[in-house]
């Protein structure tokens, strides 16, 4: 049965994202920092179109996470900066026109939208009637194949708290945001419950995986 597997990054406060999102920071002020243990590596230069770079125990970790997916899953925020109605269409995410997904995206949004069509293989499809239809379609397209919950951390909250989260890989860096978006915020005690399968010390970040339920 296909799972819904939570891949991301954290800061050691617990923040997914700095304050202030916006066009010029993206992540957040200073959420850059969360992400630099993958900028080096060749895995991810290869997902992006570049070339080069090295290899580490982090790479493995890269590896599994694209592995078995077939569709993802994110909240408007994450797609791009604009709020409110979509006064055109000529924002097309922040990846250009050709994202490394590959597959079907579904953004949650409050605000209509036609599906896009990307190069390479990416669709972004816009699901305004709430989590479970997205996961729902998600889970259609990935034909057998798992499903990516790729953030916001607003959005991955709401999965969490519904019980709907299957697996959770974190990468927890040594950074300290002190605001942002935090993950896990407004979850009750005892609501998630972990089972730790897995943690890899790599440089500048450690992965720790936990089966929910």
């Amino acid at each position: 049965m296909a799972k819904l597997r939570l891949n991301i990054t954290m800061s050691l406060d617990g923040y997914v994202a700095g304050p202030d999102q916006s066009e010029e920071d993206p992540i957040g002020v200073g959420g850059q920092e969360l992400h630099e243990w993958v900028f080096p590596l060749k895995e991810f230069r290869d997902m992006h179109g570049g070339e080069g770079g090295e290899t580490n125990a982090s790479s493995a970790v890269v590896n599994e996470r694209w592995a078995n997916i077939g569709a993802t899953i994110m909240g408007r925020n994450m797609f791009g900066p604009i709020r409110g109605e979509w006064p055109d269409e000529s924002w097309r995410g922040w990846w250009g026109e050709d994202p490394p997904y590959h597959h079907p995206v579904f953004v949650l949004t409050h605000h209509p939208r036609e599906p896009l069509q990307m190069q390479g293989g990416t669709i972004f499809e816009f699901v305004t009637d709430g989590i479970e239809s997205a996961l729902a379609r998600a889970k259609a397209a990935a034909q057998g194949e798992d499903v990516w919950l790729a953030g916001g951390a607003s959005v991955i909250n709401q999965y969490l708290a519904a019980g709907l989260v299957d697996q959770i890989d974190l990468s927890i860096a040594p950074v300290i945001l002190g605001a942002g978006e935090r993950l896990f915020d407004g979850l009750e005690r005892g609501s998630v419950k972990l089972t730790q399968t897995r943690a890899v010390d790599a440089p500048g970040v450690t992965h720790i995986k936990y089966q929910v339920g």
